[in-house]
C-alpha cells in the first residue's frame, strides 16, 4: 500500500475537516484513558495521534459519506463520526503492511515499527529494539482495528441502523485481511501472473477502498437494490484502478510526494499488475533481471532505474495506464441511469478523477 501523497478529495460539506475533528476528539479521549492506566502508554497515544492525524486522503469516509447521501441519507454529525471509523481500519492495515514489508517510512516519517524500535534503542532497554518495534506495531495495528468498532458503535447512530450496515463493515475488514495474506503468499510463491496480481489488488485494496465504503454508506441509508448494484459496479473497478495508480507511483513516483523512497515497491518485491505485465511481455534478459533483482532490499538507484527500464520497455507501464483508464470508464458508466441524489452523483464522478489520475 503505497498510499501516495495526500491529494485532497472533493471536499463538499467540509467532510475532510469534520472527519479529522471526529478522529481528534476520539483520540483525545483514548489518550486520557491510556495515560490513566499507565504512563508507559503515552508513547502509544503519541504515535497513533501522529499516524492517524498526520496525513491520509480520507477517501474511504468520503466514498462512504457520498454513498450514504447518494442513497438519500441526511447529513448529521453522528453519521460523520461513524464513517470516521473507516480511518482506523485504514490505519490498522497500513501499520501492519509497513511491518510485513519492512518499510522504513510512511508519509515521510518513520513507520510505526521503526518508531518504537528507535524509542527502545534511545531508552537503552533490554532485548532487541527491532523485536520490540515489531511487537509494538502488531499491537498498535490491532488496537486501531478495535477502535474502529468503538468509534462506530459510539457514534450516536441508531443501533438498529448500525446493525443493518454491520455485515458490510465486517466483510470489508475480513476482505482486506485476506487480501494482505494473498499479497504475502504471492510474494513467497513468486507468482507473476496478471490474474493473481489482479486478485490481490481487488481484495487488498480495491474492495475496501471504494466498493465496501460505498456499500457501507448505502446500508446506513437503507439503499435500494438498484443503488447497491450501481455502487458495486462503480466501486470495484474504480478501487482496482486506484490500486493500479498506487502501484505505478510505488515504482515511478516522486519520493517527495509519496513519502516513500524511490522504487520501494521494487525492493519489497511487490508482484503488482505492473510487474506481472512486465514479466509477461519482456524478453528473456528482462525476465532474468526482474527475477534476480525484484525483492532485493539492497537495490540501489541504478538497480531501480534498470528495473524501471524493463517495465517501461516491455510496454507494461502503458498497459497499466490503459487499464486504469478502462476501469475508470467502466466505473463511471455504472452510475448512468441510476437514481441518485444530484450532488452525490457529481462528487462520485469527481472522486473517480481524484482517485485515479494522481501524478504524485
Amino acid at each position: 500500500m503505497t498510499e501516495a501523497a495526500p491529494v485532497p478529495p472533493v471536499d463538499r460539506a467540509g467532510l475532510r475537516q469534520r472527519v479529522d475533528a471526529s478522529l481528534a476528539r476520539f483520540l483525545a479521549r483514548q489518550r486520557g484513558w491510556m495515560s490513566g492506566v499507565d504512563d508507559g502508554l503515552v508513547p502509544v497515544a503519541d504515535a497513533l495521534e501522529a499516524f492517524v492525524l498526520g496525513g491520509g486522503k480520507r477517501l474511504r469516509p468520503a466514498f462512504a459519506y457520498w454513498g450514504y447521501r447518494g442513497a438519500g441519507g441526511a447529513d448529521s454529525n453522528e453519521i460523520v463520526d461513524g464513517l470516521a471509523a473507516l480511518e482506523f481500519v485504514q490505519a490498522s492495515a497500513l501499520i501492519h503492511d509497513d511491518l510485513m514489508d519492512r518499510s522504513d517510512t510512511r508519509r515521510g516519517e518513520p513507520s510505526v515499527h521503526r518508531r518504537f524500535a528507535a524509542h527502545h534503542r534511545a531508552a537503552g532497554w533490554a532485548g532487541e529494539p527491532d523485536s520490540f518495534g515489531e511487537s509494538s506495531a502488531i499491537l498498535l495495528g490491532d488496537l486501531c482495528l478495535v477502535w474502529s468498532d468503538e468509534l462506530l458503535h459510539g457514534s450516536g447512530i441508531d443501533p438498529v441502523v448500525v446493525s443493518r450496515a454491520r455485515p458490510v463493515f465486517d466483510e470489508m475488514r475480513a476482505e482486506v485481511t485476506i487480501g494482505q495474506y494473498l499479497d504475502v503468499l504471492t510474494q513467497a510463491t513468486r507468482d507473476t501472473s496478471v490474474e493473481r496480481a489482479s486478485k490481490v489488488a481487488r481484495y487488498k485494496s480495491a474492495k475496501y477502498t471504494v466498493e465496501r465504503p460505498l456499500l457501507f454508506g448505502a446500508a446506513l441509508a437503507d439503499a435500494s437494490a438498484e443503488v447497491r448494484a450501481a455502487f458495486s459496479g462503480y466501486g470495484l473497478p474504480l478501487g482496482e484502478a486506484f490500486q493500479l495508480r498506487d502501484d505505478v507511483l510505488g515504482v515511478f513516483g516522486d519520493p517527495g510526494q509519496t513519502g516513500k523512497p524511490a522504487g520501494d515497491d521494487l525492493r519489497e518485491g511487490k508482484r503488482t499488475y505492473l510487474v506481472a505485465a512486465a514479466f509477461e511481455a519482456t524478453d528473456p534478459a528482462g525476465r532474468e533481471l526482474l527475477t534476480r533483482r525484484l525483492g532485493d532490499p539492497g537495490l540501489d538507484p541504478t538497480g531501480v532505474d534498470e528495473l524501471r527500464e524493463v517495465i517501461t520497455g516491455s510496454g507494461a507501464l502503458d498497459r497499466t495506464e490503459r487499464r486504469i483508464a478502462t476501469l475508470t470508464d467502466t466505473a463511471l458508466t455504472a452510475l448512468v441511469g441510476v437514481e441518485l441524489e444530484a450532488e452525490a452523483r457529481e462528487v462520485l464522478v469527481d472522486l473517480a478523477v481524484v482517485a485515479t489520475r494522481r501524478k504524485d
